[in-house]
């Protein structure tokens, strides 16, 4: 194997973009410990604090968006993109690097652009069904780009490989998925047992991110006492939002239903709420069922389980968060249900009958799992270290 083969990621600002690419970057080191691994992020995004905890060196440039009106950052750009590409070039020579390797965010785009004028390969990784601008501005030079959707709108140089990876997840997420390959039974005992609810009967997961989702919150809280019925809830509610849901639970299924999320929670109730759960991962491991917005990383991550799922995406911009759920939820791994139509009328009428059809779940679990990918990681890394060695 080559020795001290020098890659240098770029990208970052949300959890997002900064997750895949730690994930990549672990997986080379494992594959090739002796290789010299680095990131280019900014001083403001997440990746200033994550990188370094995850035991990776980091350079910062400054953040260079791409002007979307006439105005007075537009005029700027010129010379903030100047500047930073001509940093951005000085680290890559310091770090001698053999290979770039983006995932989209503000340190990308300059990152892909000096690297094409050193010469020097280009990897992208795009996890969105429908490619952010710094990707579609690296696309034309990048010698492989690793996707989790098929159709990503990305034009490519005529000598680019693009290949459909999935997501690298989270080394949680891969755990969990590891656990539910070898005994799935037991995956969900464990992460039932971690949360205070019985594995033995349906658990119903709804997340609407750390924000949470208003329209989530309302359908699925006022929908509590038909839920309880036959089934055991996870609500996550997101930040500031747990008071309304507690109000409209009360009201709903009365006082005594509604208790935390943990091991010392078992059978004090069964509508389990929290503004947000850091072991994620344990939810999805014992859940029947989540309803939840459709991000890519969301939806890429539930698929790679094997988890049924109602994607209920977020109704702003060009409809993004459709496009994330539409081809898992075509492969039968789920249900896509429009924002205005996810009501407490929908949940009672579909999810206690969808949870009684044990046959049914199963056979969605089953399509989710052959669509979700969870090696994304690994791939990623290997493609790297080829191009590195080459």
């Amino acid at each position: 194997m080559s020795e001290g083969v020098s890659i240098v990621l770029a990208g970052g600002g949300t959890a997002g973009h900064v997750n895949p690419l730690l994930s990549i970057a672990s997986s080379i080191r494992e594959i090739e410990p002796s290789a010299l691994i680095s990131v280019i992020g900014t001083e403001v995004g997440l990746e200033k604090r994550l990188v370094p905890a995850a035991g990776f060196e980091m350079d910062t440039i400054e953040k260079v968006p791409f002007p979307r009106s006439l105005n007075a950052d537009a005029f700027k750009f010129p010379f903030r993109w100047t500047k930073e590409t001509r940093r951005v070039k000085e680290i890559l020579a310091e770090r001698h690097a053999d290979v770039l390797v983006g995932v989209g965010g503000y340190a990308s785009a300059p990152a892909y652009y000096a690297a094409h004028r050193m010469g020097i390969p280009v990897v992208i990784h795009e996890q969105n069904a429908r490619a952010g601008m710094a990707n579609r501005l690296g696309a034309r030079w990048a010698d492989f780009i690793g996707t989790v959707y098929e159709h990503t709108g990305l034009s490519a140089g005529p000598n680019t490989t693009i290949e459909r990876v999935g997501l690298p997840l989270r080394p949680a997420i891969a755990q969990v998925a590891a656990d539910m390959e070898a005994d799935r039974a037991a995956a969900r005992a464990k992460g039932a047992a971690a949360l205070g609810v019985d594995p033995g009967r349906p658990i119903v997961l709804v997340t609407g991110g750390s924000l949470g989702a208003q329209s989530l919150n309302v359908a699925v809280s006022n929908a509590a006492r038909e839920l309880l019925d036959v089934a055991q809830v996870i609500h996550l509610t997101g930040k500031g939002k747990m008071g309304q849901v507690r109000k409209l639970v009360s009201a709903s299924a009365g006082d005594g239903v509604l208790t935390g999320i943990g091991a010392d929670t078992a059978g004090a109730g069964d509508y389990h709420a929290a503004e947000y759960l850091e072991r994620i991962d344990q939810a999805f491991a014992c859940a029947d069922l989540v309803m939840c917005r459709s991000g890519a990383g969301t939806v890429a991550e539930i698929a790679a389980l094997g988890v049924p799922a109602v994607y209920v995406p977020l109704p702003i911009g060009n409809g993004e968060q459709r496009f994330n759920a539409e081809p898992v939820v075509e492969a039968g791994g789920g249900f896509m249900v429009r924002d205005d139509d996810f009501t407490c009328d929908w949940v009672t009428g579909h999810v206690p009958g969808l949870l009684a059809d044990k046959d049914r779940l199963a056979s969605i679990a089953r399509a989710a799992w052959g669509y979700g990918i969870r090696d994304a990681a690994q791939t990623m890394a290997r493609r790297v270290l080829a191009l590195a060695r080459r």
